[in-house]
């Protein structure tokens, strides 16, 4: 191999190297705060336990990479396949998703050296891998990066969900004072209809379910400037909004009366008085912040209350593309979402194009539902093997969420990128964006 080849992949492998441990140190990192306890409570199927978390990625990567590529590579421990397998099928038997809080065993001490051990191994492969299987390396250590980033954002939902269940109510962390800001007014972003090119196109990172690129057809149409505040969804339950079945889809409805919905999840109305759990504890909900924690069903049916509808994700993307990818991310490590009061049009901006006029909170705070189903692509093709699974068999009965949250790493996320859950989830940092026709 030439000489300067040698050195082109020399950098390669220290670049993917520190990327590679700079995101493994952030997962332990988030746990910190956590007492030993925590650390193996589930309070429902959805939320896994943060030790779960800690040795589910780690199995991701000695699974689909060191036992691949590492020559001789023997597992940590035999039974870890199952134990923390989450859902590849064509790979093994995987555990009860339900059940992961009943494993006292392996303890967290072990989980930790789980870790370590592979931590270890991987920087043995990264370090010797020869130029045959660099670029499936590559690839596999990419995806078991953003898949680990992934967890660190399941991990403080899970961790909330589970905090809330207790009476008492206790705080990830202490509260973190930010200067409060009046929320702007609610105005409105048109775009021009025609024909757009949508997905993935480049050669960054990006996960399979977000191509092929391809073109759609949409519509004029306009969104709201900011996210619906915590004050305009408190005046749609005043309204009785959660009473009248006619904003609601059937399945909504029934779903609604079942789970006895009166509020968004974590809500609490006390004399009088609308608190909502935090990761930093029980506070009083913030009128300008964004509303949380709703599921789509709710976000659907407060659009319909106040005559609008939830945008498409292309018309999400369409917008989003033409923004720049900042806001309030993990990195400002604020955990919980801001009103969009400190970016307020100025009076000049009144003047602008409304095309070109900024959207407010469209990456960070929180994630933004959309009405579209999460579907395949035209051409979309999963990749062969169990890595297959990883996004294509979740194609049914789930929504397109877009933007990311406060909890999102700002390096992991991008206009293509498609989170998504089912209608009725509401433990996600989930919100509403408002969309309408010209």
């Amino acid at each position: 191999m030439p000489e300067h080849n040698e050195h082109e992949l020399d950098t390669q492998r220290d670049i993917l190297q520190q990327y590679y441990h700079t995101v493994r140190a952030q997962s332990v990192r988030y746990c910190s705060p956590l007492e030993i306890e925590d650390y193996v409570i589930q309070t429902m199927a959805d939320a896994s336990p943060p030790k779960w978390h800690l040795a589910h990625t780690s199995w991701f990567f000695e699974t689909f990479i060191l036992q691949a590529y590492l020559d001789g590579y023997q597992r940590f421990h035999p039974d870890y396949d199952a134990l923390f397998n989450s859902y590849y099928v064509t790979h093994g038997d995987p555990y009860p998703r339900p059940r992961r809080g009943l494993l006292s065993r392996p303890t967290v001490k072990e989980v930790m050296r789980y870790r370590i051990h592979v931590d270890t191994q991987m920087a043995r492969l990264l370090r010797r891998a020869d130029e045959r299987h660099w670029r499936d390396i590559v690839r596999l250590t990419l995806l078991g990066v953003n898949h680990e980033q992934q967890h660190q954002e399941l991990l403080l939902t899970d961790i909330k969900y589970n905090f809330y269940q207790n009476p008492m109510r206790p705080a990830y962390r202490d509260y973190q004072t930010v200067p409060s800001q009046s929320a702007q007014p609610l105005q409105w972003r048109e775009f021009p209809g025609g024909v757009f090119d949508v997905g993935h196109n480049g050669a960054d990172f990006a996960y399979d379910n977000e191509g092929p690129s391809h073109k759609v057809y949409i519509n004029p149409f306009r969104l709201a400037s900011r996210l619906v505040s915590n004050a305009e969804y408190a005046a749609f339950i005043d309204d009785g909004g959660y009473r009248q079945p006619e904003l609601w889809y059937a399945e909504a409805w029934a779903m609604l009366n079942a789970e006895q919905w009166r509020a968004p999840l974590y809500w609490e109305r006390q004399d009088g008085q609308w608190l909502h759990f935090t990761l930093e504890g029980m506070r009083a909900v913030e009128p300008d912040a964004p509303v949380y924690h709703v599921s789509q069903y709710e976000a659907d049916a407060y659009a319909r209350w106040a005559g609008k509808r939830l945008p498409s994700e292309f018309e999400w993307e369409v917008a989003a593309e033409q923004q720049e990818i900042a806001g309030n991310l993990r990195r400002d490590n604020l955990l919980r979402p801001l009103s969009a009061g400190a970016a307020a049009d100025s009076p000049e901006a009144e003047q602008q194009d409304r095309q070109k006029q900024p959207l407010h909170q469209i990456y960070g705070d929180v994630w933004e539902w959309t009405a579209s189903p999460y579907a395949a692509y035209p051409g979309y093709k999963p990749a062969g093997g169990s890595i297959g699974e990883y996004n294509g068999k979740f194609m049914s009965g789930q929504t397109v969420l877009r933007g990311g949250s406060f909890a999102t790493p700002a390096d992991h996320i991008r206009p293509s990128y498609r989170n998504f859950f089912y209608p009725k989830d509401r433990w996600q940092f989930s919100g509403i964006r408002l969309a309408d026709e010209v």
